[in-house]
């Protein structure tokens, strides 16, 4: 049976994805939990893990209100990223020729060709968001290093949202598909001289949409808009 705390933390991250909340608006615990049928105990855990993967901000003797997007955000997701991906990706080059890499780009090559149908018919950029983090979540699990695994889980939450942001531009799906063929290109062919840059290069360019729009509005809520 699934924990408590572990059934709380879905249930709340179920009503976030799914726009329930309000960015108006302050959560209690004690209210929640009762809709839950469970303790505070539980809820709380799950509270304070969706705080530490950023949905949410804890107001200390309140409750809850659902995070807002800021710049620091951003640099900071995107830092991740770039620090884990590029690594990954460089030792993934390095080992092109094993069995091991082969079997992953015959993994990656199904996206691709998943991402490539989404764009000649449906066009959905939530659907195409899911394939971009399979492929990207794929790159982070090779190396089998747990603690690479979970801090690029913890930032998954914003990584989806500030991905579906940046896809909304047009133009970014089909450059995001082309971004995601020359890594695995890259890769495939061995090339630990240029991998590194073509890989930071695909960091840095949503990098750069996301903090655009973030500055096209000083309504701090801007990013909520697309939440």
């Amino acid at each position: 049976m699934t924990p408590l705390n572990e059934q709380a933390y879905n249930y709340l991250q179920k009503l976030i994805m799914e726009n329930h909340f309000s960015y108006q608006e302050v959560y209690s615990e004690t209210k929640l939990s009762k809709e839950l049928g469970i303790s505070r105990t539980p809820l709380r855990d799950a509270v304070h893990r969706l705080a530490q993967e950023g949905y949410i901000d804890i107001i200390p003797s309140k409750g809850f209100m659902l995070h807002q997007m800021n710049r620091k955000d951003v640099n900071e997701t995107f830092q991740v990223r770039s620090a884990l991906e590029t690594y990954c990706t460089v030792q993934i080059s390095k080992a092109s020729s094993t069995r091991k890499a082969k079997k992953l780009f015959k993994e990656l090559d199904w996206i691709m060709e998943c991402m490539n149908d989404i764009m000649e018919t449906t066009h959905s950029i939530k659907e195409f968001s899911e394939y971009d983090f399979q492929f990207h979540t794929k790159i982070i699990d090779y190396l089998e290093n747990e603690q690479f695994s979970n801090v690029f889980a913890m930032f998954m939450y914003r990584m989806k949202r500030l991905a579906e942001l940046s896809l909304a531009h047009k133009g970014r799906m089909e450059q995001t598909y082309e971004e995601h063929m020359a890594i695995l290109d890259c890769m495939k062919n061995g090339d630990t001289s240029h991998i590194y840059e073509i890989t930071l290069k695909h960091m840095e360019t949503p990098r750069d949409i996301n903090l655009e729009d973030l500055g096209i509005s000083e309504n701090p809520e801007y990013f909520s808009l697309f939440l």
